[in-house]
């Protein structure tokens, strides 16, 4: 398997403008040879790529724009061979994830496979929840499906709206203590809050109920847990926690480990390497392939 290095050779050795291109789509292709299945890679730039003052670039997150990418990506790919779909992502909108799995359901069927080699955060952990199988490494993870709204993590609003009744129940007078803290709050805040959380959590009950769990003896009891886990606030250290492939398989998803089939894990782990070698190369901030050469970027620099 070439490494980070080896990748980043290969690159220089063809000493042209787009070299990091033709090297990722080299390698996209070496793993359809290997699956056989039509490959997608939706990868962000969000671990190399920051805003001036330092936070991911809104752009990398996933939005309603990455849908162009995908039906120019999906155009000409074979749709009765189901389809691997990459992931590394922070996540992004609720809505555009939901939009991007159904056009996915409507092109490919249910024959979805998620590969993680490293991260697929938030919304990208709610688009891997849609596919039959998700294809974890030791180091891979995914993470909370716990909305963002407007800076604040949903959940927590509500989990302190919770503890605010309860504490004012017990002790009255801190009824204006907590009218102050809720009153930084625009109208309707938490009434958007409590909507987006059971807005999450019926998009992935539903798709884990009928696609990776709809095989258990109880799929919604199965998908009930699945999410619950995913969506647990008090559970979890922060949005960006890390579920690795034990604790997401403990919870219940259809997890494959990479490292079963070495081969496979070396064509998994080249790909990835170059799409890291292409972020650090170039002024892109996402960029989604298919096995077919054809690519669609976000350019941080227009």
């Amino acid at each position: 398997m070439p490494a980070w290095n080896e990748i980043n050779q290969e690159i220089d050795s063809l000493s042209a403008p787009n070299a990091h291109d033709l090297v990722r789509k080299k390698y996209l292709k070496a793993l359809h040879e290997k699956t056989g299945r039509p490959v997608i890679g939706y990868y962000s730039g969000f671990l190399w790529k920051r805003d001036k003052e330092g936070r991911i670039h809104a752009e990398c997150a996933i939005s309603d724009l990455d849908m162009n990418g995908f039906m120019a990506v999906i155009h000409g790919l074979p749709k009765d061979k189901g389809l691997d779909l990459i992931l590394h992502t922070p996540g992004g909108g609720i809505e555009a994830a939901r939009g991007i799995v159904e056009y996915l359901y409507k092109m490919f069927g249910n024959d979805l496979r998620a590969i993680v080699p490293h991260m697929a955060m938030s919304a990208g952990t709610m688009i891997a929840c849609a596919a039959k199988t998700i294809l974890l490494g030791k180091h891979s993870c995914l993470g909370p499906t716990d909305p963002q709204i407007r800076g604040h993590a949903a959940m927590g609003i509500l989990a302190e709206v919770d503890r605010a009744m309860e504490e004012i129940k017990k002790e009255p007078t801190k009824a204006l203590l907590w009218q102050q803290v809720f009153a930084k709050y625009p109208p309707a805040f938490i009434s958007d809050c409590e909507r987006s959380v059971e807005g999450a959590r019926t998009m992935v009950k539903e798709w884990l109920e009928k696609n990776m769990l709809s095989a258990a003896s109880d799929p919604k009891a199965a998908a009930e847990t699945v999410t619950s886990n995913l969506m647990d606030y008090s559970g979890t250290t922060e949005h960006s926690h890390h579920f690795l492939i034990d604790k997401c398989i403990e919870i219940g998803l259809n997890i494959e480990a990479i490292e079963a089939d070495q081969e496979l894990q070396e064509r998994i782990l080249s790909v990835h390497h170059c799409y890291m070698a292409s972020f650090a190369r170039s002024t892109a901030l996402k960029i989604i392939d298919n096995s077919n050469e054809q690519t669609w970027t976000v350019d941080g620099a227009t």
